[in-house]
Order: structure tokens, then sequence, then C-alpha cells
């Protein structure tokens, strides 16, 4: 890998989300009209106390994950990356361009949304707000790290949509947000210790009911830290130059 030609594509991935007011409409207003939406619905009630903060991973990662695997299918259908691979560029530095610049808008996303749920939703946070924003941007990564490894195993944009609900509806049905993950039956309570939401939504739900979280959680994001590394590696191995 080549840090200039790395920081290079993250450059030009930014300039190009930079001109799509659709794309930076979903990455910063969606999951502040979700969050505002849940806070409404559940109003006057400890509910949105309980799963807001579990949602402000959650989303974060739903959305990456779906313009991160579009964006590259995408990359790839039109012929972008074989040129680009044809150059000194190898697919180590445009995978790291990507998470790299997705990273970046990552974390402005974490900063928006969370300021948005705690001040104008009035999400309550026993732990450090750092922390919370820390793992929604964890999320996000992981939500990219998983866009750019299922991507190649798309052949349109219509199918790398299609592995939204595969990848992410599971996660969020065993993450221990509809109901505690040690309550869920042996074989699901096992799987769901090896999906990587799960301890994304462990580490939001510590920051929010106890003061000193930072031990904890700092497994957590380990863990999914691990991931996305993992998730990154092999699609550097997966990845094709064009989409036959």
């Amino acid at each position: 890998m080549n840090p200039r030609l790395t920081l290079a594509t993250a450059t030009r991935v930014l300039r190009q989300v930079r001109s799509d007011h659709r794309t930076l409409a979903l990455l910063l207003v969606v999951p502040c009209v979700l969050i505002g939406l849940l806070a409404w619905i559940f109003q006057n009630t400890p509910v949105f106390d309980h799963i807001g903060a579990p949602l402000l991973g959650v989303f974060p990662f739903v959305v990456m994950f779906l313009v991160t695997s579009v964006t590259t299918l995408r990359e790839r259908s039109t012929g972008t990356l074989e040129r680009l691979l044809s150059t000194p560029l190898g697919k180590g530095d445009f995978l790291a361009g990507y998470a790299l610049a997705f990273g970046a808008l990552s974390v402005v996303q974490a900063l928006v949304a969370t300021a948005f749920a705690v001040w104008v939703c009035g999400l309550d946070v026993a732990g450090a707000l750092w922390l919370l924003v820390v793992i929604a941007v964890a999320d996000a990564v992981l939500g990219t790290a998983l866009g750019l490894f299922f991507s190649a195993f798309a052949r349109t944009e219509f199918q790398a949509v299609q592995f939204m609900p595969a990848v992410v509806l599971p996660q969020f049905l065993l993450c221990g947000l509809l109901i505690a993950r040690d309550r869920l039956p042996d074989v699901l309570q096992a799987v769901s210790d090896v999906l990587p939401l799960s301890y994304a939504v462990d580490a939001m739900k510590t920051v929010t009911t106890s003061v000193d979280a930072g031990p904890d959680v700092a497994g957590d994001v380990a863990i999914v830290a691990g991931f996305i590394i993992g998730a990154i590696a092999l699609g550097s191995l997966t990845l094709r130059r064009r989409t036959p």
C-alpha cells in the first residue's frame, strides 16, 4: 500500500460525494430524521432512552453499507476501477482510500446525529458523550467495510441493494435491540456472538446506562475494529476489476 495513493483515492471519493447532494442528504439528514421520528413516536415514555442510543449506531451502519456497496459497484461496472488499477494504484490502496473517505464522512455523520439525538431529541446518556460518538463512528466504518466486501459479489446496483436485508436484517434482529441476547435460544445466541453489530449495540447500551463505561466499551469497540480490518482485508482479495 502507498499512503500517497490511498490519500489521493480518498480525496477523489470525497469530491464525488460532495457533488452528490442526494448522497449527502442520505448520509447526514436521514439518520437525524429517523431518530427524530423515533423520539416523536415514543415521547413521554422511557422507550426512546432505551433504544435511541443503539439505533444511533444502527442507522449509520445501514446507511454506510448501502452507500458504499452501491458506489463501489458503480466504479467497477463503469470500468473506472479497471482504469485505476492499470495505474500504480493497488487494490489495498483503493479499499483503504474508500474506507478513509467514508470514515471521515462517518465522523461528521456521527457528530451531527449524536448532537441531534442528545440536544434536540433529549436522549439521556449516563456515560461520556464522546464515547457515544466513537461508537457511532465505529458502526459507520463497519458498514463501510462490509459494503466494500459484499459489493464484490454483486453484478448490478440492484443486487448490491439486495445484500442489505441479507446482511443487515439478521444482525438487527439478533443484536439485542429487540430482545436481550442472553434471552435468545442457544443457537441464535451463538450466532449473535459472531455478528459485529451485537457488540456495537452492547457498547451503545453500556454508554447510556453506566457512568464508568470506558473499559467495557473499549472491549466491544476493539471487536468491531477487528471485524472492520477483516472485512477490508477480505475485500482486497475478492475485489474484481470489472463486473462480468
